[in-house]
């Protein structure tokens, strides 16, 4: 038996077909006819393969590699082997993910994976819920009272879609995720185990111990946002929480009662966002980033990976460290004290 194949390539291209689809320059027109019939990183590249190479790190890779193409920018186009089509672009990652998009459109899009159509039999829908044409609902999938799910919507196996949600249209929702008290706009892509809606963590200290506060918001995904699996976003506690149009979230991120994340924003795994803080437009967060309650981050800053923040972190600057603070600040701070350390060492050997 032949080992399965996930992901097959919708066709081949041509050198100058892929310039053109990517607005790059082919450099030599005599490598126009180079077929491409695939993808690969430039470590590994490959006869037929189309790679990429972006920054000066990476440079000696373009001297090196084997493949049928390559997008690069104009200072590496020369080092390339001759052999190799140079697609020379500003952005080449961005320009190999747009191609990557055309030629695997199922790696793109998980709406392409599933292999069932309509209301699968093993399915529990709900006679009020509201289905548009076209809706796929795959078995063991619960869709609740007065739920709405709009066309071209994917709901995953074992998925659950609570009381009087709403899923707009070209969504997808992963193996057992479940949503409730939800509000999800279009093109929304919800990964396999994430949590959307459940309470947030709100006590307060009664008499006899810690007493939960009511928690009577709502959760609100805007158009084109991507919620990575074994996330949970929490419902709001009196005011909604809000994912901003287009923003990503990676896997395993927590995002707490009350929190408003602006447009365009990236949030790496496991980040901890805590309850009623706010994120600007356009925030970049490392891995392992942790943000105290009630902060504010401006919009265009962007955090290093595993920071911990306690204080407002002001439009477009870069934070970073424990407890954060501005990255250059950062930076002198350990600088020194790798100093003192040294010379702390130095003086031992002397003494002793």
């Amino acid at each position: 038996m032949t080992d399965p194949v996930f992901f097959v390539p919708t066709r081949r291209y041509t050198a100058q077909e892929v310039a053109n689809l990517a607005g790059a320059e082919l450099a030599d027109p005599g490598h126009a006819s180079i077929e491409i019939s695939g993808i690969a990183s430039a470590s590994n590249g490959g006869a037929g393969k189309l790679v990429f190479v972006e920054g000066r790190k990476n440079a000696r890779l373009a001297e090196t590699v084997e493949a049928a193409a390559i997008f690069c920018t104009a200072d590496m186009a020369a080092s390339v082997r001759p052999d190799v089509a140079v697609l020379v672009t500003r952005r080449p990652q961005a320009a190999f993910a747009a191609i990557g998009r055309l030629m695997f459109p199922a790696a793109a899009s998980p709406q392409a994976l599933t292999g069932e159509t309509g209301i699968s039999p093993h399915a529990f829908v709900d006679p009020s819920a509201r289905i548009e044409p076209g809706v796929i609902i795959e078995a063991g999938a619960v869709v609740g009272p007065a739920a709405a799910i709009g066309s071209a919507t994917i709901i995953g196996p074992g998925a659950v879609i609570g009381m009087q949600c709403q899923i707009g249209r070209s969504c997808y929702v992963g193996p057992g995720a479940s949503l409730q008290a939800t509000l999800a706009g279009d093109r929304v892509i919800i990964h396999a185990g994430a949590r959307i809606g459940q309470d947030g963590f709100g006590f307060t200290v009664g008499a006899s111990g810690p007493e939960r506060l009511p928690q009577i918001g709502r959760v609100v995904i805007q158009d084109n946002v991507e919620v990575g699996a074994n996330s949970t976003v929490d419902r709001g506690a009196l005011a909604d929480t809000v994912i901003g149009e287009n923003s990503k979230i990676d896997n395993l991120v927590q995002i707490a009662h009350n929190v408003v994340i602006g447009r365009n924003c990236l949030i790496a795994a496991q980040t901890g966002i805590s309850g009623s803080v706010t994120v600007g437009d356009n925030v970049v967060m490392g891995g392992g980033v942790g943000i105290a309650d009630h902060l504010t981050i401006g919009a265009g800053a962007q955090l290093a990976a595993g920071s911990g923040f306690m204080h407002d972190v002001p439009p477009g600057e870069v934070w970073g460290g424990y407890p954060a603070e501005p990255l250059g600040t950062m930076m002198r701070n350990v600088a020194t004290l790798r100093k003192l350390t040294a010379e702390r060492s130095k003086r031992g050997k002397t003494n002793g």
